[in-house]
């Protein structure tokens, strides 16, 4: 399956947001959607890294640096879009990480957790007035099945406790889901759409970096792994449907419906997290 469905001039027109875009299924879905006319802009951490991606799709894109793991960066990222274009008319939440050993970030933050999730919500916060102007929009936010193997404990959200680097990654992928349930819940009536995808098992240096057993986890899967693009394939349908509207509040894999982790459906467990989440990403700003 292509994940190319739709032809030339398909998204002209179009901006489309892309986080974590220099490799891996950013990059595979920021050069399908620039293929398709898109206006990208690709969201990645390293300036040599950005540009080399940049330089590789070629077409209408921008290169735009930012460290995920950072609210600082997140909201000087979100100004600098907000000044820079007029219009959003797809974000893509994409960029992730998984660590094997418990890390701080400059907010204090549980690295996975505030790279994971964290930085999905926070972003999509900052940017929802622009892509409520641009409405019909759409959100989607690259989540896991590794959800299941999660498990949101308010009482030890940090891994303060207990730290397991591979349990931090399914909790945050858990994350992901109830924070898209919610959220579409939210935006009902606004125009913008929220979906979430699982891109499969794929094939990328993710994991690896994680280092030791998670590393060791990632090389063994590789054999069995889809590509790049066809992990970025579900991503680059939803953004070009001309009407995605009708997968509002779904969790997607290979074009279609499947369920996420049990935890991520119950309601008080994704209003909690909201609240939470708005706590630890600072002030919330008037919706």
């Amino acid at each position: 399956m292509s994940a190319a469905g739709a032809g030339p001039g398909a998204m002209a027109g179009k901006v489309v947001l892309v986080t974590g875009a220099s490799r891996g299924i950013g990059f595979c879905a920021a050069r399908a959607l620039t293929g398709m006319g898109a206006r990208v802009l690709m969201v990645c951490r390293d300036r040599a890294r950005g540009e080399q991606a940049k330089a590789a799709i070629g077409g209408d894109t921008a290169l735009y640096l930012a460290d995920l793991s950072s609210q600082r960066s997140l909201r000087a990222l979100a100004a600098e879009v907000i000044a820079g274009e007029p219009r959003l008319d797809v974000l893509v939440n994409n960029a992730g990480g998984v660590n094997g050993r418990r890390e701080l970030t400059e907010d204090g933050l549980e690295r996975t957790f505030a790279t994971n999730h964290l930085a999905y919500f926070l972003l999509t916060d900052l940017l929802l007035p622009l892509l409520k102007k641009s409405a019909p929009s759409l959100i989607v936010n690259v989540a896991s099945t590794a959800d299941r193997g999660g498990r949101i404990d308010f009482d030890d959200l940090q891994g303060e406790r207990r730290y397991v680097g591979w349990r931090a990654y399914c909790t945050s992928k858990l994350c992901n889901a109830a924070f898209t349930f919610e959220l579409a819940r939210r935006l009902q009536g606004t125009g913008v759409t929220a979906c979430a995808v699982h891109p499969g098992l794929v094939a990328s240096n993710f994991g690896r970096e994680g280092g030791g057993f998670l590393g060791f986890m990632s090389l063994l899967g590789r054999p069995f792994s889809l590509t790049p693009e066809q992990g970025a394939d579900t991503v680059v349908w939803l953004a070009s449907l001309p009407d995605a509207a009708d997968r509002h509040g779904q969790y997607l894999s290979k074009r279609r419906p499947i369920r996420a982790g049990r935890q991520s459906y119950d309601t008080d467990v994704q209003r909690r997290l909201w609240e939470v989440s708005e706590r630890l990403a600072g002030s919330p700003r008037e919706r």
